[in-house]
């Protein structure tokens, strides 16, 4: 019989291939230490990829709005020059007409016609001078605040006044 002091925890199995087991356990360690270290690192590119694609955007979104910004101010400033030029075109018109009006009040009050049509005319040319006047003194805009103050001051007859003016338009347009 055998001395049981003698048997080995080998249990059958030769040196040499524990030690082989052994060697295969610690390389597929290795290489699942290597698997992971490099998932992590893809994880690391990924993250800083997607953070350089976000900062991109938010520069490309910071310089869409500045160029927007842009844009509108040069509209806004382009518009306001436009309204000025007509502005001052229009108090100009209006100053051109005021000159003519005053000046035939002026001619109609030194030579009036005879007769009837005469004292017509001298009726008339007090207040053609009178608006004349008020046309060349007044820019547009102080016109439109005084058209303002009379709607304010008789507001009936500026509603009528109104209906009347868009019925002679509407008729005028009607014949065209």
């Amino acid at each position: 019989m055998a001395n049981p002091s003698r048997i080995s925890g080998n249990f059958g199995n030769k040196p040499e291939q524990t030690s082989a087991a052994g060697q295969a356990g610690g390389k597929m360690q290795e290489a699942a230490s290597t698997v992971t270290q490099k998932a992590q690192d893809l994880g690391h590119k990924a993250q800083e990829a997607a953070s350089n694609v976000a900062s991109k955007a938010k520069d490309t979104a910071s310089n869409v709005a500045d160029k927007a910004r842009d844009v509108a101010s040069n509209v806004a400033d382009k518009a306001r020059d436009y309204a000025s030029t007509a502005g001052e075109k229009a108090s100009d018109a209006l100053s051109t007409a005021g000159g003519r009006m005053a000046s035939w009040g002026h001619d109609l009050r030194e030579n009036p016609p005879s007769g009837m049509l005469g004292q017509a005319a001298s009726a008339v040319a007090g207040p053609l001078e009178a608006g004349g006047q008020y046309l060349q003194q007044h820019d547009f805009n102080a016109m439109l605040d005084d058209l303002g103050s009379v709607v304010r001051r008789y507001p009936m007859q500026s509603i009528f006044v109104g209906l009347g003016l868009g019925c002679l338009i509407g008729l005028a347009m009607s014949r065209r």
